[in-house]
């Protein structure tokens, strides 16, 4: 018997009940994203899964459209390469290492990011198959470009999901090189009761807001 693929499909199975249960939810965000600013309700973008193979990765959209990657993907090298400074963030002293004070992000996009509810239509990704419900965050092709070669190891062990280890344990508050060890260490250790325990902690996450912005 595969496990991992019996368990697999379950967590798919799970997945769609999840988009059935949030359908409203779905609709209520997609209005508000629709009403706030002018154009479409989701973010599409390109992002590397398991052994490099590209996906549309799919997000409720919370900047605003035409903007410049450029100060992200800057950031990014920096974080790689350890030299990012932390960001404060909601006053509480611990600071990020993410850009806060982004001006490209709406004001119904930051409450969506503060909340992780424009996450939500990645549930679409896992019915597709290209993530999972837990596992390592897809990353965006010139994240990879900046990459070490034991960085790259997280992309090989297993399929990226819409949580993981690094989001609930302390999410942006880690290091990228610590970010890289926890999926490391889920990869070595996957059990299905280590994905049942990582997606228990997932919602006290999101309402902590852990690492979140």
């Amino acid at each position: 018997m595969d496990v991992k693929r019996d368990f697999g499909l379950a967590a798919t199975t799970l997945g769609a009940l999840l988009l059935i249960l949030f359908a409203p939810i779905f609709l209520l965000i997609a209005a508000a994203v629709k009403f706030s600013s002018k154009g479409p309700v989701f973010f599409q973008q390109k992002r590397l899964g398991q052994y490099g193979e590209p996906f549309v990765f799919l997000k409720f959209r919370s900047m605003y459209v035409g903007n410049d990657a450029s100060v992200h993907r800057e950031y990014v090298k920096k974080l790689i390469s350890g030299k990012a400074e932390r960001h404060q963030s909601n006053g509480n002293g611990h600071g990020v290492f993410k850009l806060t004070g982004d001006s490209r992000i709406t004001r119904v996009g930051s409450f969506l990011r503060k909340t992780s509810l424009d996450e939500l239509p990645q549930f679409i990704n896992v019915l597709r198959g290209d993530m999972s419900l837990v596992g390592p965050r897809p990353p965006i092709p010139y994240e990879v470009e900046n990459y070490d070669f034991w960085h790259r190891r997280r992309l090989l062990e297993v399929k990226p999901g819409i949580t993981g280890l690094w989001q609930v344990s302390g999410r942006s508050r880690v290091t990228f090189d610590e970010m890289v060890r926890l999926d490391l260490r889920y990869a070595r250790s996957w059990s299905p009761w280590m994905d049942v325990k990582i997606l228990l902690r997932t919602p006290l996450a999101v309402v902590l807001g852990e690492g979140a912005h």
